[in-house]
């Protein structure tokens, strides 16, 4: 097997760990929509932690390009929204408002995914126990960031079996950028910073304006906040052990 092939097969194991967040959901089976201030809570803590995570990654590899990575994905993604807003937005039985958070949410993801598969590739570079190593932290790392995207669906309507479906198609870019990246290691390099900032940009403002504020008019205030800091607070603990 050529090296190039066993990159984009480890690279799809990332991709495919994302379905595991929708798991619980099998068993659960759906979470009552009285809930769903709670699940953006928990799912606003898994992304602000993800960024975060990000942010630091970004700033080992340059400081400046990681911080205008991030602030152009919060440009982008709220020209994004004002660009669809006013507009008809249909997904499946998910009404207007309901369908747009979701596709938000994916497209958000599916776009940090591009910045993941760009370090697998990367860190292939580096050698073979390099790149296992990091792709065994890539795929544990998005098991929650799975949990999180069907935190954000099932509770409005969706089904696990889809939940876990489009978290793993928004994983997808990681093998489809890996190869490359591992081709062309020196030329993707300077690039992987304003990708780190631009995806945690871009979920930084998805929590701040979408997810946190209508989770506050779902549930008390004290119950968002304390449910906020601690998926927060454990996201973090997650990624440090990791």
């Amino acid at each position: 097997m050529s090296q190039t092939l066993e990159v984009f097969l480890f690279a799809l194991i990332t991709a495919l760990a994302t379905g595991l967040g929708a798991v619980p959901f099998f068993f659960v089976r759906s979470i009552p929509r009285r809930y769903l201030g709670v699940s953006n809570a928990i799912a606003a803590g898994f992304m602000t932690a993800a960024s975060i995570g990000l942010i630091i990654e970004g700033v080992a590899y340059g400081t400046f390009r990681t911080w205008a990575g991030a602030t152009f994905g919060v440009l982008l993604i709220a020209l994004f929204r004002r660009a669809i807003q006013g507009h008809e937005v249909t997904w499946g039985e998910l009404n207007a408002t309901d369908a747009l958070k979701v596709m938000s949410v994916l497209a958000i993801m599916t776009v940090h995914s591009f910045s993941e598969g760009v370090g697998v590739g990367v860190s292939f570079g580096g050698g073979m126990e390099l790149g296992l190593y990091i792709t065994a932290a890539i795929s544990i790392h998005n098991i929650p960031e799975g949990l999180a995207i069907s935190l954000v669906m099932v509770p409005r309507g969706t089904s696990a079996l889809k939940a876990a479906a489009w978290s793993v198609f928004s994983s997808l870019p990681q093998p489809l950028m890996a190869v490359p990246a591992f081709l062309l290691v020196e030329w993707f390099r300077p690039a992987l910073p304003a990708g780190l900032g631009f995806a945690a940009g871009a979920m930084l403002w998805m929590v701040a304006v979408e997810l946190l504020p209508e989770a506050a008019q779902e549930t008390r205030k004290p119950t968002i906040a304390a449910v906020f800091l601690v998926s927060t607070a454990a996201m973090l603990l997650f990624q440090f052990l990791l």
